[in-house]
């Protein structure tokens, strides 16, 4: 893991390290064939001093689960737009050590370079891991797009002030569409193609789905670890 800053600093350093750190990002896409995809997510608790942070490894193309780890920490950051990374990278990098397999690609739920400052958690986490990431948000935090289709599958650019930030990407019939955005070491058709083969039958891809129970606790698993396509049958279930 690189140790590219400390996480104790003011929200004016924060601001200049997200300038700095976004000139780093690379977009071009160093991923092939992925066999480990991981997914990551953190939960805040009540009084939102404390967080889990998630991280689970799935194998492809199964998609069967193979490891998950979490850590229960305070957060240190205080909740800003825009400023989320420096709140929520620490415990998702702290899971991240514990691991015993080393993913090959990374989907966050969060922004990529689809970021005011084009750093979002996506590209911060890649940035730290040297691991190619990619954003899977569902809300906009900038740009603007035309219409999108209604079919899954359906993508149009997102921009702001003409730069292409991520696409957005509809996933499902009959649902909000996400927002894919280039995290770290991935180009952006790269990163719809692989945020599509990741989605199994839900808006969101299974990595970020599962991080995201993960990290709620709200796991409930078969003894043997399942595919997703039991998944999809009902065998893992909230």
């Amino acid at each position: 893991m690189e140790r590219l800053h400390s996480w104790q600093v003011s929200i004016t350093e924060a601001l200049d390290i997200q300038l700095r750190l976004a000139a780093k990002v690379s977009k071009v896409s160093e991923v092939a064939t992925p066999r480990f995809i991981a997914g990551v997510d953190i939960s805040v608790g009540k009084t939102r001093e404390m967080a889990t942070g998630a991280v689970i490894v799935l194998s492809y193309p199964e998609l069967r689960l193979v490891e998950t780890k979490i850590v229960n920490e305070k957060l240190n950051f205080p909740y800003i737009p825009g400023l989320l990374s420096f709140r929520e990278s620490p415990l998702i990098l702290a899971a991240c050590e514990k691991l015993t397999v080393t993913p090959d690609l990374i989907l966050v739920d969060g922004q990529g370079v689809a970021h005011p400052r084009r750093l979002g958690l996506a590209s911060h986490l890649g940035l730290f891991l040297d691991i190619p990431t990619i954003g899977c948000a569902k809300s906009r935090l900038c740009g603007s797009h035309k219409e999108l289709g209604v079919e899954p599958g359906s993508s149009v650019e997102l921009v702001d002030n003409g730069e292409v930030i991520g696409a957005v990407l509809r996933t499902k019939l009959g649902v909000s569409p996400i927002y894919v955005s280039i995290g770290h070491k991935v180009d952006l058709q790269t990163a719809v193609h692989w945020v599509l083969e990741c989605c199994w039958g839900y808006r969101v891809p299974e990595p970020t789905r599962i991080a995201h129970l993960t990290a709620g606790g709200n796991l409930k698993m078969e003894r043997t670890a399942p595919t997703s396509k039991e998944v999809y049958q009902g065998k893992l279930f909230v």
